[in-house]
Formats: structure tokens, sequence, C-alpha cells
């Protein structure tokens, strides 16, 4: 026998029922014919998923471990072959975007709208985001960019430009160029370096080409989009890292750099003929709300324009 879908989504269903008995009611199945199928799912698996009781069934050690894994693979099949209508009848409004300040406040927005019934998926490339929203499995996402990787437009998906700023370093509080309100980039050549993973939409490209810009080629330690790790290292003076203006940590100061294309934009964007395009204007008005409640205690950031016509 080999493994299939379906069986995991006995495992499951037992799981959730917590014995056999419901778990065949729910499924359509007898009980004896659920117990056969489990005792051959547990052959090929090679262990006991379930131990038996007078109360039902319980998972075992090896059973918790095969579980999470079963509804892992299930959540992201169900993901790719459930179709658009379906999501929306079920989740309601779904907004996606990578975990910004923008993001995060945005959602407190709408959250705090009666009614409201939101759903969230969060995804490191802004790319892959649009593609979403291209193919309809989101409704609206907060996306990023940056100069000469500016994502492509897509007949499906409108876009706002909400904020555009500085590309920040992150450094040291005892660092020797941390009193400055902002930073060259040339002043930091000789640094170690940790920068965050591709995104597929132009990180950490720009950055490599404003280095090579600004004469050098930026000595790379560490790659991570952990944030916590970043500022550990940071703070412990292991290694500076370009980052957003709204980073915080105590013990790190964050500064703009200069540089021509050290400057990334947030956008908000939105499925047209979905359910939220006759309110982009109003969304990408509290997307960029939200932004500038983000920056309003960063006194060293200096906004560049905000283009109001959406594309």
């Amino acid at each position: 026998m080999q493994l299939e879908l379906r069986h995991l989504r006995a495992l499951c269903a037992i799981a959730d029922a917590g014995s056999l008995s419901r778990a065949a009611a729910r499924l359509g199945v007898s009980q004896p014919s659920l117990t056969g199928q489990l005792r051959r799912i547990e052959t090929v698996l090679g262990g006991e998923v379930f131990r038996r009781g007078r109360l039902g069934v319980t998972p075992t050690a090896f059973g918790l471990f095969v579980l999470n894994r079963a509804r892992s693979v299930l959540f992201t099949v169900d993901e790719l072959l459930i179709g658009a209508e379906e999501q929306l009848g079920t989740s309601g409004i779904r907004i996606g975007g990578y975990a910004t300040p923008v993001l995060t406040g945005l959602l407190n927005r709408l959250f705090a709208m009666p009614g409201a019934r939101v759903t969230v998926h969060t995804e490191y490339s802004p790319r892959l985001l649009l593609d979403l929203l291209a193919s309809r499995r989101l409704d609206a996402a907060t996306l990023v960019d940056y100069p000469g990787h500016e994502l492509p437009a897509m007949p499906a998906v409108g876009t706002h430009v909400v904020a555009t700023e500085s590309i920040c370093v992150a450094l040291p509080a005892a660092h020797r160029l941390a009193r400055h309100v902002e930073i060259p980039l040339a002043e930091l050549s000789g640094e170690d370096w940790l920068v965050s993973p591709p995104d597929g939409g132009g990180w950490p490209e720009v950055f490599y080409a404003a280095c090579q810009e600004a004469g050098f080629a930026p000595q790379i330690l560490y790659v991570t989009s952990e944030h916590d790790i970043i500022r550990a290292f940071v703070r412990e003076g292991r290694a500076i890292a370009p980052c957003q203006s709204t980073t915080r940590a105590s013990g790190v100061a964050v500064r703009p750099l200069v540089g021509p294309a050290l400057r990334m934009r947030h956008l908000f964007a939105w499925r047209i003929g979905g359910p939220l395009a006759d309110r982009a204007a109003e969304l990408a008005a509290l997307a960029a709300e939200a932004h500038r409640e983000a920056i309003a205690d960063c006194p060293h950031i200096s906004p560049g324009p905000r283009p109001t016509t959406p594309t």
C-alpha cells in the first residue's frame, strides 16, 4: 500500500474525533473498515500512531510527529487546490504581505471595523505575494520594492504607492558612526555585514549594487531573516545590517544610509474585480496612515514623496 492524501485525512479525522467510531461516522465509513485502514497505515509508517483505550484513542509520541506533518501537508495541498471563490466564501477578506508595520497597522485598522472577517497570509517574497494576488489567492496585499527593481505591472492587479523611505543601517549603539544623523554607505566599507536573504523582488541586489557604486564589495558574514538574530548580532557588535527604518532594538542605533538607490517603496496592491477593489483608495490611505504612525517617533527619517495616483 502507498500512503495517499486520503490516509492522512483519515488520521487527522481520528485524532480530531478522539475515537474510531466517531471518526468513522464523520468520514461516512464503517468502524471496522476504518480500523482496518488504520492498521494498514500504521504498517506503512512503521509505528503505532494511536494508543487505543476504553475512552477512545490518543496519539502516541510517534503519532504526534506523524499528525503534525500530515496537517502541514494537507494544509498546503488544500491551499493549492481550493478555488478562489470557495476560499472567499469560507475565509472572508484575504490580506497578504510581508511582516512590516504597514501590514500590521493596516490589519489593526481592519480588525477594528465592525463585522470585518479577515484572514492573513504572510510571505517573505513580494513577487510571490503579487503572484498570489494575480491568481486570486489573495484580495489585497502590502508589498515593497526598490529603485531599478520595481514590481512588474499585472493586468489583474492594481497598485498604489503609500510611502517611500530610506534604507537604513542597524549599528551597535556604541559604534563610531552611531552619533551621525545619516551615514554615507562608503563610510561602512570595512565593516562586517549581516544581510537578509534574496526576496525575489530586488533585495539584496539593490544593496549590493549600491555598495559597488560606493566603491566596495560588502563582506557578508551572516545571512538570515530572523529578526531576533539580526538584533542580537548587531547589538553584540558581530556585524551591522541594512534594515527598514522602523527597526527597533535596545542597544541598536538605526540610521538612514546615503545613496541614490538606497530607498524602498511601500505599496498597497489589490485584485482588480475582487471584493476590495471598490475600497482600494480607502485601504491605501489606511496603509499610508499606518506607515506614518510607525515612523512618527523616528526623527532621523525623511520620507520621500507619496504619489496619490493608483497604477
